[in-house]
């Protein structure tokens, strides 16, 4: 029997030449803004100037204003933290792995993954910052920096010093990977420009001649970040699970928490990288290189991730159970049936049972489909880590100090600032960046399209 195999659909579609990619892209960044983007910058500009009267509040008057208490000491802030933290993931996956394993289809979304990454970092520090209370005095106190008080250093032992240090190095990596993406493309807008955006973009290119040599010397110091960063796609997020797994409390004291974490950020990373791609994507009429290959490609990570996060659910509950410890086993029991039920049945629908659609390759390739289930998996996941926090605390070893949980509006007004620094920064990004990398996906033009010129 004989089987001819399909052949691959192109990465790049409607017959586009290198001259065509340069275009497409630059239009972005050279023309004026469009409407919808103008809308977008006004919503998320509007929900920054919002949030951060909360943000304020929470800084004139203390970290009173949250709802937390005696018994619950984390809640919203480290829910938001970690959420935060883990959709950052996803941009150094995208970027250094596939990078590694020489996958083609990651060119035309890495651009704006990293830019996502840096963003949500960001966002994700500015949690443990607030609840310092006072930052301007004690933030520096993070840092193991010498000091006039004698031998005055922070706990070297304590699990929130590494986060201090995985994240700033995460970030840091992120950073100058992504500027070190942009430089050739901003070489390519300056050389299109004219007046003051050349003299900006000029400057931004740091002297780009694309020379064979500069070419050879760009590609080795991309290999060389995607392997420093490789590795932090799972310290950073193993780090952040240490906050809990080297604990005592029941439901965080376990060893499944940095492979369960590392899976969960990449998922929820994923999941925000198309909500972010599929409106960029009809936006700036980038159709043609934003395909449904891409947007299936990622769905289908989303499938492996989503199944690897269920498998870790269902292990919880079997360690739970076969630990024989009372208090671990009620830990888990009440998360089902306790006062919280409807956070973990919220949980366990939009992470497990809800990614599982995208085995249909009807579901997995729709447009619609794609985009509201990437924001149901991002709010199951953001209820995933105040499943595990809130209702592990709030009924702890001691009866009488149990106790609930309600957020104030301060609580929400701080995340919404967040949501706003967000968005505005990302949107500021695709106006004035470009938001795909010409110079990558020129570089697969030629295997991926119908022609090239």
């Amino acid at each position: 029997m004989q089987v001819t195999s399909s052949v691959r659909e192109p990465l790049v579609t409607g017959g586009k030449t290198y001259k065509d990619v340069t275009n497409d892209v630059s239009r972005q960044v050279e023309g004026k803004p469009s409407v919808s983007w103008l809308l977008g910058l006004a919503v998320s500009v509007g929900t920054l100037l919002l949030g951060s009267l909360a943000l304020a509040a929470t800084l004139w008057e203390g970290i009173g204003m949250w709802g937390l208490n005696k018994t619950v000491g984390w809640a919203w802030d480290i829910t938001n933290f970690v959420w935060w933290v883990g959709i950052g993931h996803a941009g150094t996956l995208i970027s250094a792995v596939l990078l590694l394993f020489r996958q083609k289809w990651r060119t035309s979304i890495n651009r704006a993954a990293e830019a996502m990454t840096i963003f949500a970092v960001i966002c994700a520090a500015l949690f443990p910052l607030i609840h310092m209370g006072r930052p301007w005095i004690g933030a520096i106190w993070a840092l193991p920096l010498p000091n006039t008080y004698g031998s005055l250093w922070v706990n070297f032992n304590s699990p929130l010093l590494w986060d201090v240090f995985a994240i700033s190095t995460y970030f840091s990596v992120s950073l100058v990977f992504w500027y070190i993406g942009l430089i050739p493309d901003f070489a390519t807008i300056r050389d299109r420009a004219t007046g003051i955006r050349k003299a900006i973009y000029g400057a931004l290119s740091f002297g780009w001649d694309g020379a064979a040599k500069t070419w050879m010397r760009y590609e080795s110091v991309s290999l060389i970040l995607a392997g420093l960063a490789t590795p932090l796609v799972l310290s950073v997020h193993t780090i952040v699970s240490f906050d809990f797994a080297t604990s005592v409390i029941p439901g965080w004291h376990t060893t499944i928490f940095p492979p369960y974490f590392v899976a969960g950020a990449i998922f929820s990373g994923f999941a925000m990288v198309l909500t972010l791609m599929l409106v960029t994507r009809k936006v700036f009429n980038l159709e043609d290189y934003i395909t449904i290959t891409h947007i299936e490609l990622m769905n289908i990570v989303i499938i492996i991730t989503g199944s690897i996060v269920g498998i870790a659910y269902i292990t919880e509950f079997f360690i739970a159970w076969y630990s024989g410890v009372a208090a671990e086993q009620y830990a888990f029991v009440n998360r089902m049936f306790g006062p919280y039920w409807w956070a973990y049945w919220s949980m366990m629908t939009c992470n497990v049972i809800s990614p599982q659609l995208f085995w249909f390759k009807k579901i997995r390739t729709s447009i619609a489909a794609t985009f509201i289930l990437s924001i149901v998996v991002n709010i199951g996941m953001w209820f995933e880590r105040f499943v595990i926090i809130v209702t592990s605390l709030h009924r702890d070893f001691l009866p009488s100090s149990w106790v609930m949980f309600y957020p104030t509006i301060t609580d929400v007004g701080v995340y919404m600032f967040t949501f706003g620094l967000f968005f505005t920064c990302f949107l500021l990004f695709a106006k004035f960046f470009p938001v795909i990398n010409m110079a990558e996906v020129k570089s697969v033009l030629k295997s991926s399209s119908e022609k090239v010129k």
